[in-house]
């Protein structure tokens, strides 16, 4: 059969795409490399906890905000269980050697009175910030659901530093760390990350935070149902490995087993330098592959993933960042003996959940480089797998204990309440979501050049396409607006707006 659209990755922006399309009248197949769908939304049970892959809340799901509106005519409102965290409270930043807990209030509002509460003095740098980040939010026509210039490179936000932009509303070293303290959310870096990166994550999540109720695979479910409704094929352990040319442009993708799917237009949800090592030399302009290869990815992370014995811990309705000093931009920067400097927290909420908690991820910045010894060796259960090494196994127990450590400083005899535990590396993020470092939030933008870090849904082949977290922004609501602009190159901005508009 030859397709209209052949997908390649199943993420949320491939799922995203084919709903959009399918939906439309085309013929789409999704061909998904590891056995769960979903790339980030999958799940995975230790102990018979339920932990997220990377979806660990999502933002703006109140009704008439945006992702609400979007998830609405993609089909998913009503259908997802989900639970509000803490209003008053859903993320808390903290720090060594300080009793305060500086917690972020959902709702502008209430998040401006909690601060001052803190900070009482400073009514007009919080009040800066706030305007900031709803005149950034505002300016792109997309995280409204309007129409106009779906591209965000004509802002004038582009060339704007978050840290540098922070430091200039104050001089209170401790606001200024709690304004950019929930930097896990972004992987943020003092001289690049733009100041828009900053302001549309923590904007999403200001208007609105929620957990997905036994884990983020739930929304792969039910794209995927959607998909199936409207003839669409989706096929796991199908891993394309090479594009097959006819002329300039693809005529087909080639798995690993040699099969070959046949299409007329093909859009990658895989990163995109990876999506280039599989066209032939030749096929594009050396400059366009230097370009996309050589971009700088965002950090990886390590995660303990702890069980907890029955009715021990409580349940936390909300998600810590703790750091050990009064600088949450050096996290990055740590040695062997340093790490970690500190730590995000997340207790996921299952349909057990009360008083206590079943399970809890913590995660810390680590580079690549300390797994690249391994990197020869791949785990993505159940069809490819490579025995790690003993001393992989001791690398992990020595640095998941050494993280715990830490943990127990905030929560003193957490270990006591420990049923088991195990850690993921860069390499668990490499294997199961696609990235050539494990990268969490791929190519990590840069405010000193910001167009060579804007990836186009259109590529140089005629007929090939890309999705996902590497276009415009990460995260739930940012790769859902990536899944319309590139399904806007084939539908039309105008005739998508309207539709999503209308659901």
């Amino acid at each position: 059969m030859k397709y209209d659209f052949v997908i390649i990755g199943s993420g949320l922006g491939g799922l995203e795409c084919a709903v959009i399309l399918s939906r439309e009248g085309y013929s789409v197949c999704v061909l998904e490399k590891n056995r769960q769908l979903g790339g980030n939304l999958q799940i995975f049970v230790r102990d018979k906890a339920i932990f997220d892959t990377g979806i660990h809340f999502i933002g703006g799901l109140e009704k008439g905000q945006n992702l609400e509106r979007y998830f609405n005519y993609l089909g998913l409102s009503g259908k997802l269980k989900m639970k509000k965290l803490d209003e008053d409270g859903f993320d808390i930043v903290s720090f060594d050697n300080d009793p305060i807990e500086y917690k972020y209030a959902q709702g502008y509002e209430n998040f401006k009175r909690t601060l001052l509460g803190y900070f009482p003095d400073e009514e007009a740098a919080i009040t800066a910030y706030c305007e900031k980040l709803i005149e950034i939010s505002h300016s792109f026509p997309l995280y409204k659901v309007e129409s106009g210039n779906a591209s965000i490179i004509d802002t004038k936000f582009l060339e704007i530093n978050t840290h540098d932009y922070i430091a200039s509303l104050t001089n209170n070293i401790k606001l200024r760390n709690v304004l950019a303290g929930t930097n896990p959310l972004y992987a943020g870096v003092a001289d690049k990350t733009p100041l828009y990166v900053h302001a549309l994550v923590i904007n999403t999540y200001i208007e609105s935070s929620w957990k997905c109720i036994d884990g983020g695979a739930q929304i792969a479910t039910q794209l995927s149902k959607t998909i199936k409704e409207h003839g669409g094929v989706i096929r796991n352990y199908a891993e394309v490995v090479k594009f097959n040319f006819e002329g300039e442009s693809i005529e087909s993708v080639e798995l690993k087993d040699g099969e070959k799917v046949v299409g007329k237009q093909f859009i990658s949800n895989i990163h995109p330098s990876i999506t280039l090592d599989m066209i032939e030399p030749g096929k594009l302009r050396k400059s366009y592959v230097n370009r996309i290869s050589s971009l700088e990815n965002s950090l990886s992370v390590f995660i303990v993933q702890i069980v907890f014995k029955e009715k021990s811990f409580p349940y936390l309705n909300h998600n810590y960042y703790h750091y050990k000093s009064d600088n949450v931009w050096d996290t990055m920067d740590y040695t062997e003996e340093s790490w970690p400097k500190g730590y995000a927290l997340f207790c996921p909420a299952s349909s057990r959940t009360g008083e206590f908690a079943d399970c809890m991820s913590v995660m810390a910045y680590m580079h690549y480089d300390e797994v690249k010894e391994w990197e020869n060796t791949f785990h993505t259960i159940p069809k490819n797998v490579s025995l790690r090494s003993e001393s992989y196994v001791e690398f992990k127990k020595r640095k998941g204990e050494k993280l715990l450590d830490e943990l127990e400083k905030k929560f003193p005899n957490i270990r006591s309440c420990i049923k088991s535990y195990t850690c993921s590396t860069p390499l668990s993020y490499r294997d199961y979501i696609g990235t050539k470092d494990g990268s969490m939030y791929g190519i990590l933008k840069d405010h000193k050049d910001p167009l060579r870090t804007f990836i186009s849904p259109k590529t140089k082949v005629p007929n090939l396409y890309l999705t996902g977290q590497n276009l415009n922004m990460h995260g739930v609501l940012g790769v859902t607006i990536g899944a319309v602009v590139t399904c806007s190159e084939i539908l039309g901005m105008d005739y998508l707006i309207q539709k999503i508009k209308e659901a």
